[in-house]
């Protein structure tokens, strides 16, 4: 099954530009059907909470995902504008209940540097037996700012077995840009991070089947696979607790405090730059990832709807 909807639901790193406007198309709205199998929540708490339930996942790795949601809408809460998403956007499954995704947006407001931030969690019960589940969060800055962008993934093949994908994904070329190296990688101590995990035992490199892909991470981007032995996935959840844990709140910590809000000088070339490239990668990745991978798990009358949506502010 592919999986890179969740690797990188939109990345890693798309910057997504999502109009600052507070509601969606109402030609979207109005030619979109909603059936049987997709959720209907009726007000904001309602909806929202479905996003942070994670009903699939183990407790360490629910505390964690609700731990970095809460830290980054509370953290740029003033800069935030209210979730939009229309239900069937938000909930969405397969006739058969075996498929299920919850998508979560909130936009910046206009006059902030923040894009927009996004997670979703999917959850897949595979053919073979067992499930697959992934849960996703970034972090997106406009082109006010250069800094990177945050991105984290988490996918869970089996009790035993998972791939981690954390990184500043730059937006600049750090070659041209050399300070930007220093600033956000170097000075912040980012390997550090990726050299302490990288001594567990049960951790080995994990390389994308996406070469596309891996031009977009950063030199101290986290992407490994982790595979505990056959007993039920205590180990892993050792792991996840005493390690995916805090590594992913310090690394979210560095992206808040040293690019969300540092005080970025962008000028009118370089805005033209980011817009380019942030736009390339938009619609690249909604063609090779997120669209295909909705039709793979969701089917297409679940899935179309959902997609002509989102399409309005992915593509550009």
């Amino acid at each position: 099954m592919k999986v890179m909807l969740c690797t990188y639901f939109l990345h890693p790193p798309v910057s997504v530009s999502i109009s600052s406007s507070s509601s969606f198309p109402s030609s979207s709205r109005s030619s979109l059907k909603l059936s049987v199998c997709c959720s209907a929540m009726e007000d904001e708490s309602g909806r929202s909470s479905k996003f942070k339930e994670y009903p699939f996942v183990s407790v360490p790795h629910k505390s964690l995902m609700l731990d970095l949601v809460s830290t980054l809408e509370n953290r740029l809460q003033s800069q935030l504008l209210p979730s939009t998403l229309p239900p069937y956007v938000q909930h969405c499954q397969n006739t058969t209940s075996t498929n299920q995704a919850s998508l979560h947006f909130r936009a910046g407001h206009p006059d902030s540097s923040i894009d927009f931030i996004w997670g979703a969690w999917v959850h897949s019960e595979l053919p073979t037996g067992g499930a697959l589940d992934i849960t996703s969060l970034f972090g997106y800055l406009n082109s006010s700012n250069d800094a990177p962008n945050f991105v984290f993934d988490m996918i869970r093949h089996s009790p035993t077995v998972l791939v981690f994908i954390l990184d500043l994904s730059p937006r600049k070329d750090l070659v041209l840009w050399p300070d930007d190296l220093k600033t956000f990688y170097e000075d912040t101590q980012l390997d550090k991070h990726r050299q302490a995990l990288a001594t567990l035992p049960e951790v080995q490199p994990y390389i994308s089947p996406s070469l596309y892909m891996r031009t977009l991470s950063s030199p101290t981007t986290i992407m490994v696979r982790i595979q505990t032995e056959n007993d039920g996935g205590e180990r892993m959840e050792e792991i996840i607790k005493n390690h995916l844990d805090p590594i992913s709140k310090q690394v979210l910590g560095i992206w808040l405090d040293h690019c969300a809000f540092a005080k970025r000088e962008v000028g009118d070339a370089e805005r033209g730059y980011l817009k380019k490239r942030d736009g390339l990668i938009r619609n690249k990745s909604f063609e090779i990832d997120l669209e295909s991978s909705l039709l793979l798990w969701f089917g297409p009358e679940v899935a179309n709807p959902v997609l002509e949506v989102i399409k309005e502010y992915f593509t550009v």
